[in-house]
């Protein structure tokens, strides 16, 4: 059946929006969260596995203490209460990659609770409201082979890789986020973005998106405008992008809206994301927290952190990502814009190593924004997944600072870098890029230019000494871009005044 989907300014127009977002973030903890299994991305299928995180008969789960302590300095950054006594609980349902048919997390006890995290969009603060931040299990990884679209329908089989069961992981659990009006894709953006941020910060987690070690669940639900009620939600599954959260949001509002004007009924359901054109779909009815039959863990013993353990993890938290960049923006003399352009870039940590590795800040954006971010672009993947690090781009600006180089050579010099041609010194050399300091060959070039432009040479002699720049381009042109430009302006004034 084709979706109804409603222009956004109708649907902000007659709705209000309520968010709700689910974050899982797997700890980068060095063994599982109740066995020894190695917890590392990308070994061979069902080799990192034990007859614990297997499920088998009379194994015996004990709990990672790394992922406890990581857990409490997540909570303690969302300003959340940490529970001085929480417990295991098992959740149960079936399903393949579940090997023990249940799900070892936690449910009425969590570890943390009662947090808030600020977040700010288009110069509005939204204050977003943590209910919880529990411990849990990680679940397997199915693969459903043969069907045109990787999912479960149409494949000829499934495969099942458990490599991932038992991977400690911190579900982070928002309160509904109302008064968002037509901003509620950006602040749900916004928010995953921040959770991310800090999770990076604290060091508990890579984060990375497309990995999964991050991944949100958004939920979504609308009710008519000015009712105050909260309307039947649909849970969109394992959204693995910032963008992708924006367009989830977008795209389930525009949904909801189309069934509630067209008089039915949202279906309380969980949905899939499409990154090729930002739909979602039926995965399957949602379940509420009595189906799951919640129960305590008995092979567990309760988590009690001490208050003096808890102050210890409490001064280990790194500064605010938000409160950082406020500083960082003063130091670095951005505007509101140039910040703001450097963090949805997701260049602010990159630009900050650069500048730690003595790169001027406006030139260390500079790169970062304009000509690093086009290739990441071109390569569709993040800036920090270019094989070009912030010493090398620091190491390119003082070669241009000593003028060895001009920032036209400095791209080639990136060109080579993300060939793997060696250092930026070592590439110079072997492209020949070193900008041309033979004042007799800049000199023959510049004489060049003046004789084949006459009417040009003519409107600098008469005073119009912007007309300058055509004869430049035509000098920079004739030395392959190997000249410095400010050198060869100061020499067809000296020649034509």
């Amino acid at each position: 059946m084709t979706e109804v989907l409603v222009p956004f300014d109708e649907v902000v127009e007659k709705f209000d929006p309520a968010l709700g977002l689910e974050i899982h973030v797997e700890l980068n903890t060095n063994t599982k969260m109740f066995c020894g299994c190695p917890a590392v991305f990308g070994g061979e299928p069902n080799t990192q596995v034990c007859p614990t995180c297997l499920g088998l008969p009379g194994a015996m789960p004990v709990v990672n203490g790394k992922a406890v302590e990581s857990a409490i300095r997540i909570g303690l950054a969302l300003n959340c209460e940490i529970a001085e006594w929480c417990r295991f609980a098992r959740k149960n349902y079936f399903y393949p990659d579940m090997p023990k048919n249940f799900q070892t997390s936690q449910y009425d006890e969590p570890i943390a609770f009662e947090g808030y995290l600020d977040v700010d969009v288009e110069g509005e603060t939204f204050r977003i409201e943590i209910e919880r931040a529990h411990m849990e299990e990680d679940t397997g990884k199915s693969s459903h082979v043969g069907g045109s679209d990787g999912r479960i329908h149409g494949a000829d089989y499934s495969l099942v890789d458990y490599n991932r069961a038992g991977i400690p992981l911190i579900e982070i659990v928002t309160k509904p986020i109302l008064g968002t009006g037509d901003k509620a894709p950006l602040v749900a953006k916004a928010y995953v973005s921040a959770i991310r941020d800090l999770i990076v910060a604290l060091g508990v987690s890579d984060a990375r998106m497309d990995q999964g070690s991050i991944r949100a669940d958004v939920n979504l639900s609308l009710a008519p405008k000015g009712s105050g009620v909260l309307g039947t939600r649909s849970e969109t599954k394992n959204v693995n992008s910032l963008r992708s959260v924006e367009r989830a949001v977008r795209f389930e509002m525009a949904r909801h809206a189309g069934i509630l004007l067209g008089g039915g009924a949202v279906l309380q359901e969980t949905r899939h994301f499409h990154e090729n054109d930002g739909s979602t779909s039926s995965g399957r009815e949602k379940s509420d927290a009595e189906d799951y039959r919640y129960f305590p863990e008995p092979d567990l013993v309760p988590v009690a952190p001490s208050r003096e353990w808890v102050e210890e993890l409490r001064a280990t938290l790194p500064e605010n990502p938000a409160t950082k960049r406020v500083r960082l923006q003063g130091e670095w003399g951005f505007t509101d814009l140039e910040m703001r352009d450097t963090v949805g870039a997701g260049a602010l940590d990159l630009v900050e190593q650069t500048v730690a590795a003595g790169a001027a800040p406006q030139a260390a954006r500079k790169w970062w924004l304009t000509e690093l971010a086009r290739r990441a672009n071109d390569a569709g993947v993040e800036l920090t997944e270019l094989s070009v690090t912030p010493a090398q781009v620091a190491a390119v600006q003082a070669l241009v600072d000593a003028k060895t180089i001009n920032d036209k050579l400095a791209r080639q010099v990136f060109d080579g870098l993300l060939a793997g041609e060696g250092t930026p010194e070592e590439i110079i050399a072997a492209r020949g890029l070193a900008v041309v300091s033979d004042e007799g060959a800049l000199s023959a070039a510049v004489d060049k230019a003046i004789a084949e432009n006459p009417d040009i040479a003519d409107k600098i002699r008469d005073g119009k000494v912007a007309a300058a720049g055509a004869l430049i381009g035509a000098v920079m042109k004739e030395m392959r871009g190997q000249a410095d430009a400010g050198r060869v302006r100061e020499l067809v004034l000296e020649k034509l005044a």
